[in-house]
């Protein structure tokens, strides 16, 4: 029965219980409870839009799951891994420049040292389980990765109430040409977003409120997260 099943390739490769265990696990810890502090959850991923004359962009967005403030929103033509990076990156400085320090220094507890890294929750698409995407998250100390389940796409649901948000109130109303008015488009909405527009789920504060607030709850336990890839 072994045989034949792996001549016919549905055998599962070796491993990949033990990895689907391992995101499961992470899954859990992400959430295990709500983030309620800044930089503990990051949500992210890709959304198109057609303009005018110029074809289908790509809107790379991240938002922080507890300010709900959207850290980054450049426009790609394409979605690779290299377009997450720079999505990420993006985030990074945002991050710094807002908090006046590095995102590094914010995940790491003043009196103990221990660094409690930002978990990057992504869908399974191709860019975020490339290679070269899990190497850069390697290279970051202060970040960590995990997906969501298959089909299972209201679990990351805060980026995709973003991409609503940004379409609904503000791209689908003009007529935009290019990628250059779209990302013109993008910066000045997010400045309405994140600093003018109330937002119920944060009992109608704006998310840079929020998000430049000092914590107030201590960095959690670092959550051991196994290989995404």
């Amino acid at each position: 029965m072994e045989r034949a099943l792996r001549d016919h390739a549905l055998l599962q490769p070796a491993g990949r219980m033990r990895e689907r265990r391992q995101l499961a696990r992470a899954r859990r810890n992400a959430f295990v409870d709500v983030p309620a502090r800044r930089n503990r959850v990051w949500q992210t991923d890709f959304s198109e839009l057609e303009t005018q004359g110029a074809g289908v962009w790509q809107l790379g967005g991240l938002v922080d799951y507890s300010a709900k403030v959207a850290l980054a929103c450049p426009v790609s033509v394409t979605k690779t891994w290299r377009d997450a990076v720079a999505v990420l990156e993006d985030a990074r400085d945002r991050a710094s420049e807002l908090i006046g320090h590095s995102l590094l220094e914010d995940c790491t507890d003043a009196q103990t040292g221990e660094l409690t890294p930002v978990i990057v929750v992504s869908d399974n698409g191709s860019c975020y389980r490339a290679a070269g995407f899990e190497r850069h998250i390697a290279q970051r100390p202060e970040l960590a990765h995990v997906r969501t389940r298959h089909k299972a796409p209201e679990t990351n649901g805060v980026i995709e109430r973003f991409f609503q948000s940004v379409k609904y109130e503000h791209l689908y109303r003009h007529e935009i040409d290019d990628g250059q008015q779209l990302a013109e488009h993008i910066a000045g909405y997010l400045t309405v977003y994140n600093e003018v527009r109330p937002h119920e789920a944060l009992d109608f504060k704006r998310p840079l409120e929020r998000y430049l607030k000092p914590p107030t709850i201590t960095l959690a336990p670092a959550i051991q997260i196994g290989p995404c890839s």
